[in-house]
Parts: structure tokens; C-alpha cells; sequence
């Protein structure tokens, strides 16, 4: 399976002009998190509506998972707290966005929201505690990818140049559960600033985070499955990174 990952696009037209291209090209297209720009002059409404025409269009070349960030946040949810509400929408097209599931023979996708206070959080824990056992109770071997938008704490994916800027419920929650691949984004510099990086292992678990870039293409990594190899790309270069293959889901679940 080939797996393109981008973040933080921030309504950026030419970054997802440059995604909605590459589609076609995955078997799977993760975009985790912050869609949307709250400093933007341009209205959250009318960016909404721009967003999804994209997504729509990706949504109809290849399969399509979203989850939120904390710029996408528009409104309250069931529990009062902010949530991205207007990726129901997105939904409705096909996508797999917050508190969904892609789950092929090939890969379970668990997409997760970015929680903006304590009973969203536990949704989210809710959510990873039931599809450990789907992941455990399906094929042999498929590999378990978790989107969540924000990066580890302590882990040079969340470091921002001066200090780690992290998610500890997500710490928690790789040490409970054991998933192959988490996918995130929030902290745009970690790949460029020293000791920080794209990447980073947690006990099993491989923690990716492309930053971010200007211009007209996003910084994206590329991964693919079937080679075993992940690939970094920006204005830096291009980094490779072989993946020491996937974990199985016959290992204990973690606390349900």
C-alpha cells in the first residue's frame, strides 16, 4: 500500500492543488490535520467550502482520511467543547474524518479528533480502547495507523526549536495500544530545527510528523508498505527510512 501524508496546509491553494494532483497516485491519502487557517483574512465559512470541494475531489481518486487539527475547530459538539463540525460534511463526500474508521483487509485506520477538552479526550481513548480490538480480532499482519494531529510529547517530532510542544494523552495511549504507524502534524518545525525531526520510534510504534513548508508543495512523506520504506520529502532534500516491519495483532490490546 502506498501512503501519502501531508499536514498543516492551512489553506494554503497551491499546496492543496498540489495534493488534489497527487491523489491519484496513493492507495491512501492522510491529511492530519489543519485544513483551515484561523489568522487568515479569508472567513472560516467560505474556507470551509473551499476545503471540501477539495476534499470532495481527492475523496473520488483515492481514499481519503482527515482528522482534525486546532485550526479546523468551528463550533461546539454533543459535549461543549470545540470540535471541527464541519467535517460531517466532509464525510458525507466519503471521507473518513474524526471519531471514524477505515478498516480494509489492507490496513486499520482509526482517525482521531483533536480533543479541546477533557470528555473530548476521552472519546478519543473510547475510540482507540474499541478498534485495539478490531485490530486484534482482524487479518493477521494488517498494519494499525492511527491520524492524530498532535505529535508525542518528549519525541523530536514535537519539538519546536526551543522546548517540545506535545500531546501526553497520546504518549498514554502509544504505550497502552502498541499501534504500527501515528500520523501528525501541529508542530511545523520539528523536522528542521535540531534535535528535532520527521520521525521517531516509541517502543513498536512509528511516530511521523512532516512539518511544514511555504511554497507551492507541501513537505509530505511517502510511505509505502509493501517496500517497508518511508520517505520524507521537502526543500531540504529528500530522507528515506526503512521501516523494521509491522506489528501483529495477536499482542495484547492494552486496557479496554
Amino acid at each position: 500500500m502506498r501512503v501519502l501524508v501531508v499536514s498543516d496546509l492551512h489553506y494554503t491553494m497551491k499546496q492543496l492543488d498540489w495534493v488534489a494532483a497527487a491523489a491519484p497516485d496513493y492507495d491512501l491519502v492522510v491529511i492530519a490535520g489543519d485544513l483551515l487557517d484561523m489568522s487568515s483574512i479569508v472567513a472560516p465559512d467560505a474556507q470551509i467550502a473551499v476545503v471540501l470541494e477539495y476534499l470532495a475531489r481527492m475523496a473520488e481518486r483515492t481514499q481519503l482520511v482527515v482528522c482534525s487539527g486546532n485550526h479546523d475547530l468551528d463550533d461546539v459538539n454533543e459535549l461543549d467543547e470545540r470540535a471541527a463540525m464541519w467535517l460531517a460534511q466532509a464525510a458525507a463526500l466519503g471521507v473518513a474524518v474524526d471519531g471514524a474508521r477505515l478498516d480494509t483487509p489492507e490496513v486499520l485506520v482509526t482517525v482521531c479528533a483533536y480533543w479541546d477538552g477533557p470528555r473530548s479526550r476521552e472519546q478519543v481513548g473510547e475510540q482507540l480502547a474499541a478498534d485495539a480490538q478490531r485490530w486484534r480480532d482482524g487479518p493477521a499482519g494488517r498494519p494499525w495507523i492511527w491520524a492524530y494531529h498532535a505529535p508525542p510529547d518528549d519525541s523530536p517530532t514535537s519539538w519546536t526549536g526551543s522546548r517540545h510542544y506535545g500531546d501526553d494523552a497520546l504518549n498514554a495511549w502509544i504505550d497502552a495500544y502498541s499501534p504500527d504507524i501515528v500520523l501528525c502534524g501541529h508542530v511545523h518545525r520539528s523536522p528542521f530545527a535540531q534535535p528535532g525531526g520527521w520521525r521517531d520510534r516509541i517502543g513498536s510504534t512509528l511516530v511521523f510528523n512532516g512539518g511544514t513548508q511555504i511554497g507551492p508543495v507541501p513537505t509530505h512523506i511517502e510511505i509505502d508498505t509493501g517496500e517497508g520504506v518511508a520517505q520524507w520529502s521537502s526543500y531540504d532534500g529528500i530522507e528515506e527510512f526503512a521501516l523494521a516491519g509491522v506489528s501483529t495483532p495477536d499482542q495484547d490490546p492494552g486496557p479496554t
